[in-house]
């Protein structure tokens, strides 16, 4: 697994899948901004996950798995099985592809639509973490995406 980018206090893991890399880090950028640091990880490879992946997101408020493939049994469901197995309690947010037809367009426009892009992960991330913070302070726990 490759770090390609840690701030001095992450709160949020960050596996950026193959070609969204980029995005995931722009994300972060987007994140820093607000005051919430991140840690980007490169899985390298996506089955099996990377045993050293649970230990590394135990120090985190929260996992965003970002792939261009289907949310359902995609590497998020594998990540969040992973952290289940090894008694990790950190929420799991899944971005990728929901399972629907999808417009024809260009890549990116397709991204866009389906809300694969630095802004709107970013947003909802924030979001995540918001919502965490109110299950913290009242007790209550929701299950993540």
């Amino acid at each position: 697994m490759d770090v390609l980018h840690r701030s001095a206090r992450p709160e949020v893991l960050l596996v950026a899948v193959g070609v969204m890399a980029p995005v995931c880090l722009q994300a972060a950028e987007l994140l820093q901004a607000r005051g919430i640091g991140c840690t980007v990880v490169d899985p390298r490879w996506v089955k099996p996950v990377d045993p050293a992946l649970p230990g590394l997101a135990a120090g985190h408020r929260l996992v965003a798995v970002v792939e261009d493939n289907s949310r359902s049994a995609g590497v998020g469901s594998a990540v969040a099985l992973a952290l289940g197995d090894a008694d990790v309690d950190v929420p799991v947010r899944r971005f990728g592809i929901p399972e629907q037809f999808l417009a024809h367009a260009k890549r990116s426009e397709v991204l866009a639509d389906i809300g694969l892009t630095p802004v709107e992960i970013a947003g909802r991330i924030s979001g995540s973490l918001a919502v965490k913070d109110v299950e913290d302070a009242d007790g209550t726990v929701k299950e993540s995406e």
